[in-house]
């Protein structure tokens, strides 16, 4: 009877707030959203971050014959010597360097020719234009200072370039939609929380007398405020649901437009979403609840 009871207010407290409660679950919805799109965008840049950073090298490149003008160069195009001294200077800074690979400057012009086949330089230089390197692959991409510090400036070595500094553009990128979903979920957040202490406010007011009847009669205030925090909590889990909705429409967008257009980036799959969607109704229902129970305990004195 108890139980019927508190469905039945529920549903009474719905239909007498029915613009509120739409407002509610919306503001809900948006907010979840906004939060599951947060963290779903973390696990997305810690995926590219693994995956991409693992395949990233460290160049060493040598110089050639027009660097003569270049003080790095000063001394004219590397020799085979330098050459393999900076191979044995790898091979010294082991487990640190993971593998080494050469490439001579005809292996450079062909991977050019081969990646960029329209481009009017190909015409006006060739293989003497394309510099030979030491490709490194780091068994701690992050150290890339340690060889920077021990190669830059030897005889012969013109530079040391790192690949991940390409990447970090697009992972400041990333990271800055990631902050910026942040930044409208916690004004999202504050908005719905606002909506449910004044429709929890209004339902209070407009059963004031029944409530006030009920705790005269000896009902526990846990009787008496349960179908309010109830009504709050139900209200949140449809704005949960639509979250996820909003999530997993999201998702099939990604896997089957956008994963087309950017062939380079492995999205994360949908497990990484329904992992993500039990912590949005948690979070949904809790904070509505919390609200109500706080407004209440003002509300439904007698």
């Amino acid at each position: 009877m108890r139980a019927q009871f508190v469905l039945s207010e529920i549903g009474v407290g719905l239909r007498r707030n029915l613009t509120m409660t739409i407002a509610v679950v919306v503001s809900v919805a948006l907010s979840l959203a906004l939060a599951g799109a947060s963290l779903l965008v973390r696990d997305q840049v810690n995926s590219m971050k693994d995956y991409w950073y693992d395949k990233v090298e460290v160049s060493i490149y040598f110089c050639i014959k027009a660097d003569h003008n270049s003080p790095q160069c000063a001394t004219g195009e590397a020799t085979d010597q330098q050459v393999a001294d900076v191979k044995a200077a790898l091979d010294k800074m082991a487990p640190l360097v993971q593998s080494s690979t050469y490439e001579s400057s005809q292996e450079a012009y062909k991977h050019f020719k081969d990646s960029n086949p329209d481009n009017p330089l190909l015409a006006a230089v060739g293989p003497d234009a394309m510099p030979q390197s030491w490709r490194v692959k780091l068994s701690d991409p992050t150290k890339f200072d340690v060889i920077q510090s021990a190669f830059a400036g030897k005889p012969g070595v013109k530079s040391v370039d790192d690949q991940r500094k390409i990447l970090e553009n697009l992972f400041g990128l990333l990271r800055g939609l990631q902050t910026a979903a942040f930044v409208i979920m916690v004004l999202m957040l504050f908005v719905a929380l606002l909506l449910i202490v004044n429709t929890v406010r209004v339902s209070a007011f407009s059963r004031r007398r029944e409530t006030g009847i009920m705790r005269l009669v000896g009902a526990s205030n846990f009787y008496v405020q349960m179908p309010f925090i109830a009504e709050a909590a139900f209200a949140a889990l449809l704005g949960s649901a639509l979250a996820s909705g909003l999530l997993i429409g999201g998702h099939f967008f990604v896997q089957h437009w956008l994963a087309k257009k950017v062939q380079f980036i492995t999205f994360i799959g949908l497990s990484s979403v329904m992992a993500v969607i039990p912590l949005l109704v948690v979070v949904g229902m809790g904070m509505a609840a919390v609200a109500a129970f706080f407004t209440l305990r003002k509300y439904l004195k007698v």
